[in-house]
C-alpha cells in the first residue's frame, strides 16, 4: 500500500476553505470514526463502517464518492478478511465507482482499489462482475492521463491472471479488441505506463494465440504479421518471448 494510501484516512486531506464550516467538520468527524475503527476496532463495528463508506459512495457529492473509494480501499490493506466477508457489497461499490459518468478521481481511485480487492481476494468468485470490470478497464488504456492508464493496465493484466475457463472466451475477444492499444502503448510517453503495458502485454499474451482452422497452414502462416513486424522493430525481446512460449 502506497503512502497516500496508508494516510487518507489517519490525516485527512485539506478541505477547500470556501466549505461551510459545519461540512468541513463533518468530513472530518468520518475520516476521523473510519480511521479509529480500522486502527483499533473497539468502538464501532467494521459493518457500521460499511454503512457509512456505502452511504458516500452513492452521494451526489464527487468528493463524497471519491474518499469512500480509498475508505474501500484502506479497509482492504488492513482488514482483508473483512473485506472477503462483504465482498459482493464491496465489488458492487467500486463497478458503480468504476463507471462513474462525471468524476474522473472517482474512477481512478475505483481502479487502484480494485487492483487492491482482486489481488486480497486471489479474484475468485466475481461472476458477472468479471465482465463488468474488464469491459470499463479496457476503455481506459488510452485515457489521456498518465495515472488513468497506468492503473488501468495494472488493472487489465490482473484479470488475465483471473480469467480462467469461465471468462477464457470472453477476455480472449477484449485481448484481441486492445491489441493495438498494447502494441501503442509500448511506446507511452510515460517511462512508468509503459513498463506497465510491457508487464500486461506478457500477462496477456495466452490470449493472443492464433487459432488454427486447418491443418494445411504454415507456421508462417499462423503467425500475426502486424503484431510480429511491429514487436521485431520495437521489441524484439518481447518477440523473442512469444516464439519461445509459442504464442505466436
Amino acid at each position: 500500500m502506497d503512502q497516500t494510501q496508508r494516510g487518507i484516512l489517519g490525516q485527512p486531506g485539506p478541505v477547500p476553505t470556501t466549505q461551510p464550516k459545519k461540512k468541513r467538520t463533518s468530513v472530518m468527524s468520518f475520516f476521523s470514526k473510519v480511521s479509529w475503527t480500522l486502527r483499533f476496532q473497539k468502538r464501532e463495528s467494521l459493518k457500521n463502517v460499511f454503512s457509512i463508506l456505502a452511504e458516500r459512495a452513492q452521494d451526489p457529492n464527487a468528493k463524497k464518492r471519491h474518499m469512500a473509494m480509498r475508505g474501500l480501499g484502506t479497509m482492504a490493506c488492513e482488514t482483508p478478511d473483512k473485506v472477503r466477508k462483504y465482498k459482493k457489497i464491496v465489488l458492487d461499490l467500486l463497478v458503480h465507482g468504476l463507471y462513474d459518468p462525471v468524476s474522473a478521481e472517482v474512477i481512478h481511485e475505483s481502479l487502484k482499489t480494485l487492483t487492491i480487492i482482486l489481488g486480497k481476494i486471489q479474484g475468485k468468485s466475481l461472476g458477472s462482475f468479471f465482465v463488468d470490470i474488464t469491459l470499463q478497464t479496457r476503455t481506459l488504456l488510452d485515457d489521456e492521463n498518465d495515472n488513468m492508464r497506468y492503473s488501468a493496465f495494472v488493472l487489465f493484466g490482473q484479470l488475465a491472471s483471473f480469467a480462467g475457463r469461465k471468462w477464457k472466451t470472453f477476455f480472449t475477444s477484449q485481448v484481441k479488441q486492445t491489441q493495438d492499444s498494447l502494441l501503442i502503448h509500448l511506446q507511452d510517453r510515460n517511462p512508468q505506463v509503459a513498463k506497465a503495458c510491457k508487464t500486461t502485454f506478457r500477462a496477456c499474451s495466452p490470449y493472443l494465440k492464433e487459432r488454427k482452422e486447418t491443418g494445411f497452414q504454415t507456421e508462417e502462416d499462423q503467425r500475426n504479421p502486424k503484431l510480429c513486424r511491429q514487436l521485431s522493430h520495437y521489441h524484439p525481446e518481447l518477440l523473442q518471448f512469444f516464439y519461445a512460449n509459442k504464442i505466436l
